[in-house]
């Protein structure tokens, strides 16, 4: 395991065309070459599009951005009726929408379960798929497209759905694991070319492997910090994966303890490679 970068606290990561991508949420920048984005919001996720660029997320805004021109421009905006909430991870499914969901700004001292997760079909179609959620998080699918996987962080699960891929429609919302005592707060997450889970726990300074079948951990990896926010597959067979971190929150004696909160973390070795990231159509 090596340290690759420190930063603030991640809420997006991906490798894509052999680079590793990360939204920093409260420098409103996203690393690659950093495009500073105008706006005072957070940044909570940035996804590839196929024509070009990313999208991301910027407050309760999705956005499309060229990293070539730096260029900003507005597409869709979600939770019009809760200025109170932004949006937090974001992912493309393998048909090419955008799987995205909201949180309240000022958790934990608000309102609970005032978030939704929602779909941005490639003509900017919006569809609401779920509502009072509290802090929408990891995603991700099967290898044949029947299953999504999602995260609401303050269940302390790791849910399934029913998915049909030409619609994009979930049901049969079920629990695939509970988060234990001491483990943490389940946040991003991905799945490898098996079809086990990767899951970022913060607070919990670990990885879990999951069968999602079964809900038996197969392996945890801990981190020399306790806020694990994501991670996702990468390097150029897909062998590697990169864990993020978060800084932010921590007291004086405990960023002591831990100077490398905030890092990105490469581990090798696992014997494991990842899948492709996809990209949105829109």
């Amino acid at each position: 395991m090596e340290s690759c970068d420190q930063s603030h606290p991640v809420c997006g990561d991906r490798w894509a065309n052999q680079h590793f991508h990360l939204s920093d949420a409260y420098l409103n920048v996203d690393h690659v070459s950093p495009v500073l984005l105008p706006s005072a919001d957070t940044v909570g996720f940035a996804v590839p599009r196929r024509s070009g660029g990313y999208v991301a997320g910027v407050g309760r805004n999705i956005v499309a951005v060229d990293w070539q021109t730096h260029k900003v421009t507005s597409l869709v905006e979600v939770d019009e009726d809760k200025p109170n909430n932004r949006l937090n991870d974001g992912k493309a499914d393998p048909s090419g929408r955008l799987l995205t969901g909201t949180m309240l700004k000022d958790y934990p001292s608000g309102e609970r379960k005032q978030g939704a997760l929602f779909s941005v079909a490639p003509d900017l179609t919006v569809t609401k798929h779920l509502s009072q959620v509290d802090i929408s998080n990891g995603m991700d699918w099967s290898e044949d497209q029947k299953t999504f996987f999602y995260i609401d962080s303050l269940a302390l699960t790791v849910d399934a759905f029913d998915h049909d891929p030409s619609t994009g429609h979930i049901g049969n919302r079920r629990v695939v694991c509970h988060i234990q005592e001491g483990e943490g707060i389940p946040d991003g997450m991905t799945l490898d070319a098996e079809g086990r889970l990767w899951v970022a726990c913060y607070d919990g300074g670990r990885v879990i492997n999951i069968d999602p079948a079964t809900g038996v951990r197969l392996k945890t990896i801990s981190l020399p910090v306790t806020k694990t926010t994501s991670c996702c597959f990468g390097g150029p067979d897909y062998s590697e994966l990169y864990v993020t971190s978060a800084s932010l929150g921590l007291n004086q004696s405990e960023s002591k303890q831990q100077p490398l909160a905030g890092s990105t973390f490469r581990v090798t070795g696992l014997g494991v490679k990842g899948r492709p990231s996809y990209a949105f159509s829109g």
